[in-house]
């Protein structure tokens, strides 16, 4: 079982951030993920492995002019 802002969610072995996020229905496209406190690239989520028990921030961005 691992969190994602503080939601339960079925952890998977080998489970990525792409899929936290796909599973968590997160399709923003602007979000910060941060992974146990460690931020994690937008170029690493397919590869970034989420361990089971860990605490899965993602944090929506705001932008406007």
């Amino acid at each position: 079982m691992i969190k994602v802002n503080g939601e339960s969610l079925e952890h998977r072995p080998g489970m990525t951030v792409r899929e936290v996020l796909k599973a968590k229905s997160f399709v923003f496209p602007l979000i910060i993920v941060k992974v146990d406190g460690e931020l994690v690239g937008r170029d690493r989520y397919e590869a970034h492995v989420v361990p089971d028990g860990a605490d899965v921030q993602v944090i929506h961005l705001m932008s406007g002019g």
